[in-house]
């Protein structure tokens, strides 16, 4: 059976002036409609596609890649707004609806909102909710510390930023550890730094411990290369003209240079740091 909302592949059974119709199981085709049917496809065939209703209510399939797939977070800019609720542009043909009981604060054309998209209990159909801290897991979650994770960020407070983890927990980005502008919205790679007892999860964007430091000597040995084998940072460099040199803290550097000197790598002068 074709699951609504989600990567299919289904095998061709007929092939008519305005498509293919695919077997989606249980006796039920549904139509690909001709300007998504890769060239060469033909009965027989299998063929990946995702599934959603039309503006009728009909199963459809599509090759375009929606921006997210049931059961993920994204972060989507609203299309329109009329009487039902908002319509944000999802990637695909058909916009994804979120009604105005799924919404936070009530959406405006233009803007831009994080959603978790899912399947209406009522309808069947996909449909869209601001509200994601209900879809967000609650479990203990399994991470080691420095794992890397893959975030999404959807809200700024006192604090720093708060953002999806690997599509299934909430986290926080200290403020104090952030070094460079991160935009609500932005997919970023990041590691998980504790899992306090209360069950919260604070996060890091750059690799922590003894990796952060290989990574940022790394950086280090490869702009003393480009050049000449001499950089004029040091110690009493400002943190602003560090981060905007190997995106860390100074802190950081000091240990990554300070690592470098005992591997005998570099040598630290009066004015910079010089390739050994």
């Amino acid at each position: 059976m074709a699951e609504v909302g989600k990567y299919n592949r289904l095998k061709v059974v007929k092939a008519v002036d305005f498509g293919l119709y695919l077997d989606g199981g249980d006796g039920q085709e549904i139509l690909l409609p001709t300007r998504y049917v890769p060239q060469n496809t033909g009965v027989g065939d299998e063929i990946e596609v995702f599934i959603y209703h039309d503006n009728e209510g009909r199963l459809i399939a599509t090759t375009a890649r929606p921006k997210a797939t049931v059961g993920e977070f994204q972060f989507l800019q609203v299309r329109e707004v009329n009487e039902i609720g908002a319509f944000l542009d999802w990637g695909i043909m058909k916009d994804l609806f979120v009604p105005f009981r799924e919404q936070r604060s009530t959406m405006q054309a233009g803007r831009w909102y994080t959603v978790f998209i899912r399947i209406d209990e009522v309808t069947g159909r996909i449909m869209g909710t601001a509200r994601i801290e209900k879809y967000l897991n609650n479990t203990p979650p399994p991470y080691e510390y420095n794992q890397e994770v893959q975030l999404l960020v959807f809200e700024e407070n006192e604090f720093g930023y708060k953002a999806v983890i690997n599509n299934l927990h909430s986290g926080l980005i200290y403020r104090d550890d952030v070094f460079r502008k991160i935009e609500i919205g932005e997919h970023l790679k990041g590691y998980i730094k504790e899992i306090r007892e209360d069950g919260k999860i604070d996060l890091s964007i750059v690799p922590l411990g003894y990796a952060k430091v290989e990574g940022i000597a790394g950086m280090i040995l490869e702009s003393l290369r480009l050049h000449g084998g001499f950089l004029p940072v040091g110690d009493k460099s400002d943190p602003e003209e560090i981060h905007a040199l190997f995106h860390c803290s100074k802190k950081a550097f000091k240990q990554a240079v300070g690592a470098l000197y005992k591997q005998k790598r570099i040598l630290l002068e009066a004015q910079g740091i010089r390739l050994a």
